[in-house]
Formats: C-alpha cells, sequence, structure tokens
C-alpha cells in the first residue's frame, strides 16, 4: 500500500518562505508531483518530478519562486517555496504517478494522494 505523508506547512507573511515535505512508503519509482487548492475552486498543478531522471515542471504562477527536489534514498520530495504571496495560500497535496502514465501537469494521471498540508500567506 503506496502512502504519502506530507508535512511542513504553516502560516508565514508575505515574502516569506516554507519548505513542504513527502515522505513516501510501499512503492518507489513514481513521478511525485505537487497540487494545490483552495475551497471552491479546483485543485490545480504545481510542480512536479520526473522519475527515472530529474527533470522539473512548474506551474507558471510559481515558476522562479518554488523548487521541487527529490531525496531517492529516504524516499521524500520536497517543495521549496520562497517570496510566497497571499494567493500561494492553499491546502498543497503531494501525489505520485506511474512512469509515462500521463501528462504531469494533470490531477487525473497521479494514481497516490497525501492528506494535504495548510499553507496560510498573510499580507
Amino acid at each position: 500500500q503506496v502512502q504519502l505523508v506530507e508535512s511542513g506547512g504553516g502560516l508565514v507573511q508575505a515574502g516569506g518562505s516554507l519548505r513542504l515535505s513527502c515522505k513516501a512508503s510501499g512503492r518507489t519509482g513514481l513521478v511525485m508531483g505537487w497540487f494545490r487548492q483552495v475551497p471552491g475552486k479546483e485543485r490545480e498543478f504545481v510542480a512536479a518530478l520526473r522519475w527515472p531522471g530529474s527533470s522539473t515542471f512548474y506551474a507558471d504562477s510559481v515558476k522562479g519562486r518554488f523548487t521541487i527536489s527529490r531525496d531517492n534514498a529516504n524516499n521524500t520530495v520536497w517543495l521549496q517555496m520562497n517570496s510566497l504571496k497571499p494567493e500561494d495560500t492553499a491546502v498543497y497535496y503531494c501525489a505520485g504517478a506511474t512512469p509515462y502514465s500521463g501528462s504531469y501537469y494533470y490531477r487525473r494521471t497521479y494514481d497516490y494522494w497525501g492528506q494535504g498540508t495548510q499553507v496560510t500567506v498573510s499580507s
């Protein structure tokens, strides 16, 4: 059974930084992604890290501010979020997908999801 457990959310002022982590268990070799969702809106793509390899993909809204990375030895993926804005406020979800199963930008590509962690950016 695959489990994804996120941590690292919280409250931060605009311009600040947070680092989210997601530890996977039960399977290795997954494409890992981060999505976010605010109430009343669709869950949206934030970033993805390809497997095999290390290619990264970002939503335009976070390019240059967020960085996704992975520690293969510990089966953990991080999302470093810098220069945070109030519009980054959302519940952030870690997701895992089987390689070559579809576009990393689409929610439907991902088979496994974490429980979500709240990120709140105050102005």
